[in-house]
């Protein structure tokens, strides 16, 4: 699967708002679909990389040899969720991002669905 069709997955995914894909070693959004006015994908995808960063930084801190699977954020009316992908030809890492409303989601759902994507997704 290549990124347009990942990400065009990903937005079928019950309550979904937006998807990014990031390369959070460098920072770079590979694709963005969704968002809006209030949810700027491109902006959250570069403050996730942040939050990403730190955790493994943190987690390298702590000596833990724990991968990351995901990173859950629960806004009043948002799921943010985080999913860490690893790819095994070069070493690079990169993290999906999707954006999710809280009153349409079924979050153990939209884990699993991006879990599928992940395992089909070739960058």
């Amino acid at each position: 699967m290549n990124i347009e069709t990942a990400l065009k997955e990903a937005m079928t995914i019950e309550g979904a708002i937006g998807v990014a894909l990031v390369d959070y070693t460098s920072g770079l959004t590979l694709g963005v679909l969704g968002g809006g006015p209030t949810m700027d994908m491109n902006i959250a995808a570069a403050g996730n990389t942040d939050v990403i960063r730190a955790k493994v930084r943190t987690l390298g801190m702590l000596g833990l040899q724990d991968g990351i699977e995901d990173i859950l954020i629960t806004l009043d009316s948002q799921y943010h969720l985080i999913r860490l992908l690893q790819n095994k030809r070069n070493g690079e890492s990169f993290f999906l991002y999707l954006s999710l409303r809280k009153d349409r989601a079924n979050l153990g759902l939209a884990r699993h669905q991006l879990r599928r994507i992940e395992a089909e997704l070739d960058v």
